[in-house]
């Protein structure tokens, strides 16, 4: 078989809520990865792979071994897997690139593939999440911040991430998905107002949703592999959205 389809999936967030849950997630997004190897080209991971990641200078969180072992697979037999930290595992540091061989995309990713233009990114601080969230994030992608949580034990620190990002998951379910979309359909109207974009793909929203802003032009949120099981699968000029 031919390798040519392009896929696209994000919001996994593997070790969410718990051990036991996310480990029947794993088996399933192993599985789906597993269905669609022999046909992938390239595959690109849109963020919030993980609930939590961080890469000390001699240690990783915990768990995951199925997928890590799995994206290895791939991408020793030839398959680009490219990674775009989201809002939960933003701190990589070298780990996933020199270890599985991932292509770590940092900033929004502006594309060609098959004569149609992507631009690609997770979307957390592009839409209306408001100043406080975008001064957090700062502070999390600070140097001097990652350094400083860095000092602090493995064990304490991994710990410490788990219980944030608990609480700011039920913060999240708060959060008003509409006003995100909005925000979020709003940046790519003005980055389609300079320059020709086909399809605009972001995660972190969680919801399947497909908008047609010019009759070449889509916005498309990815959805997640908590409730929706969702992905993209591009082939030829066909974008289309799949269900595991």
């Amino acid at each position: 078989m031919t390798k040519n389809k392009i896929y696209f999936a994000s919001d996994f967030h593997l070790g969410s809520p718990n051990q036991k849950e996310s480990l029947k997630r794993e088996i399933k997004i192993c599985q789906w990865l597993s269905s669609i190897e022999k046909a992938a080209k390239e595959i690109y991971l849109v963020g919030d792979i993980f609930d939590f990641w961080f890469e000390y200078k001699r240690a990783i969180p915990k768990g995951f071994e199925r997928l890590k072992g799995k994206l290895v697979q791939l991408t020793d037999s030839g398959v680009k897997i490219h990674f775009f930290p989201g809002n939960h595992d933003l701190w990589t540091f070298g780990y996933l690139e020199k270890e599985l061989g991932l292509i770590i995309h940092r900033e929004p990713l502006i594309t060609t593939i098959n004569n149609k233009v992507f631009y690609i990114t997770h979307g957390d601080g592009l839409g209306k999440e408001g100043r406080k969230y975008k001064f957090l994030k700062s502070i999390f992608a600070s140097k001097t911040c990652q350094w400083m949580f860095s000092k602090i034990h493995p064990n304490t620190g991994i710990k410490l991430a788990q219980i944030w990002s608990r609480k700011s998951r039920k913060k999240g379910g708060q959060i008003n998905k509409e006003q995100l979309k909005k925000g979020l359909v709003t940046h790519s109207e003005k980055i389609l107002a300079k320059q020709n974009i086909n399809y605009f793909i972001f995660g972190h929203i969680h919801d399947p949703i497909e908008i047609e802003l010019t009759p070449s032009a889509k916005y498309i949120n990815l959805g997640d592999w908590i409730n929706h099981f969702s992905y993209l699968e591009f082939h030829k000029n066909n974008l289309l959205f799949k269900y595991f």
